[in-house]
């Protein structure tokens, strides 16, 4: 999840975020180089008709964060979570592997 926050943030290979608008009809004739650089570049594009946005082609991993985010209970979870650590409960990472691993007896 945190990667996917990231990647909504920034495009994981730059800074910035790279979006290319293009017309469906040129989409459907390039739809596997576009495909391509959507999932190997991690790059987005909007396709249009008669120059109006329809709809957003975004790599399969993103597309499921997102959508495990719109789940009441993930939201739930992010918001608790987020709770705990204003309240000082968090662990530090190290803490948390070590509780873990099993106990050598």
């Amino acid at each position: 999840m945190i990667g996917m926050l990231r990647g909504i943030l920034s495009n994981k290979k730059k800074d910035t975020i790279t979006i290319q608008r293009i017309p469906i009809t040129k989409a459907r004739i390039n739809l596997g180089q576009i495909v391509r650089r959507v999932h190997v570049n991690k790059e987005y594009f909007v396709l249009e008709k008669d120059g109006i946005p329809v709809a957003g082609i975004i790599d399969v991993d993103e597309l499921e964060d997102y959508l495990e985010l719109r789940d009441p209970t993930v939201k739930r979870q992010i918001r608790e979570s987020g709770q705990e650590y204003r309240r000082g409960e968090a662990r530090d990472a190290d803490e948390l592997v070590a509780s873990l691993k099993p106990s050598k007896r």
